[in-house]
Formats: structure tokens, sequence, C-alpha cells
């Protein structure tokens, strides 16, 4: 993982537990550089502790809009359970690292 995210995983924390999220890992390219320079968007996967399906629709776009915010970065945040392709899953799971779990 780049340090970037290293860098502010007090900040990381702090907007998981605002937004209820029970776990958040980053995939994809953001793994595999190591050097935020290289990175062009950041991919997340994550799962937020249960909630009414208003709040749920806030936390995920609330987290999303912070993520970009603070990474200064585009952001694609995948909710887990909606992961359907056996072959995306299987990529995701091939560079997911833990960011976050409460």
């Amino acid at each position: 993982m780049i340090a970037a995210i290293d860098s502010i995983r007090g900040e990381l924390d702090d907007l998981c537990r605002e937004f209820g999220v029970y776990r958040l890992d980053v995939f994809g390219s953001a793994v595999r550089q190591e050097e935020e320079a290289k990175v062009n968007d950041y991919d997340f996967l994550v799962e937020f502790l249960p909630v009414a399906l208003q709040a749920y629709a806030d936390n995920y776009f609330g987290l999303l809009h912070a993520l970009e915010k603070l990474f200064g970065k585009p952001v694609d945040l995948v909710v887990a359970s909606a992961i359907t392709n056996p072959y995306f899953l299987e990529s995701v799971q091939a560079t997911r690292e833990l960011v976050y779990e409460a």
C-alpha cells in the first residue's frame, strides 16, 4: 500500500466511524503503486454497519465525497455485497488490503 494511505490513517479512521463503516479495503492500482504520484484514482471496497435505507445512502455518498476530498483524486467506492461478477471479485480479492475495521 502506498504511503499516502498510511500517512492519513487517523483521518481515514475518523471518516469510517462518522459514516458507519464496518470494513474498508483499498484494492487495485493504489495497492500496487509505491508512489502516490503514480496513482490516478483510488479503489475502495466498503462494508457498512446495518442502518436504515436513507442513512445508508447518506453514508455511502458522504464517504465517497469525503474520500475524494481527502485524497484529491477520484475514488471508486464499491460495496462488497454488490459484487456479483466472479471475475471482478477474484481481481478485488487478489489485491485488497485492509484500511479500517470496526
